[in-house]
């Protein structure tokens, strides 16, 4: 297998996960804004729609969507216990949480990435990360280490990736420090350090 990926992208999340399977897989750095891989080739080839995580399977077919490689991921080895079996309540709370987090919590840093929360434009841009980062922050708040509870899952290393962007672009965590604990016990697992020296992002 093959992931392309943006350093520290949210295509990290999949880099870590494939860490924590074991799988044997090669990365390629692409730069999203000429849509070219490190080795020259026409990104959009690979994905059409410009953007990362890609991950090209030992078949040559091609998946993409963040949250869509995750479950597959997982799903290749079950006992690994990162995703819940399917059809159970479990997996559904599993997904609730990709859901949430790709489509809410996500989108809310676009404006950081797209140069739109700058001046004026800043604090609701925050306060909108805030009110999302605050949903997980309540479901932490029962003494959880992990969003189903003391097993880590794809939805962690999901969630990690994106509540770590606060790191990145100034927003201060102080107001969710259930989450802010999250973000540094991921960050402290062996395959996480893996990942993010691949990606260059350890000093």
């Amino acid at each position: 297998m093959k992931l392309y990926y943006k350093p520290g992208a949210c295509s990290l999340a999949s880099h870590i996960i494939l860490q924590e399977l074991g799988h044997d897989f090669d990365i390629e750095k692409v730069d999203t804004d000429i849509k070219q891989t490190e080795s020259g080739e026409d990104f959009r080839l690979v994905n059409p729609n410009g953007y990362v995580p890609a991950l090209r399977l030992d078949n040559g077919e091609v998946l993409t969507e963040g949250a869509a490689i995750l479950q597959f991921l997982a799903d290749q080895k079950p006992e690994s216990g990162l995703t819940p079996a399917t059809g159970s309540v479990e997996r559904a709370r599993l997904q609730e949480h990709l859901n949430f987090i790709s489509s809410e919590l996500h989108k809310a840093f676009g404006p950081f990435f797209s140069g739109n929360a700058e001046g004026d434009a800043r604090q609701p841009a925050e306060e909108n990360v805030a009110k999302k980062m605050a949903h997980f922050e309540k479901i932490l708040s029962d003494g959880r280490k992990y969003l189903l509870g003391d097993t880590f899952s794809v939805a962690d290393a999901y969630l990690f990736v994106v509540s770590n962007w606060s790191n990145f672009v100034g927003i201060n965590m102080d107001s969710v420090p259930n989450l802010a604990a999250f973000v540094n016990r991921v960050a402290s697992r062996e395959k996480t350090q893996t990942a993010l020296a691949a990606e260059g992002l350890l000093n």
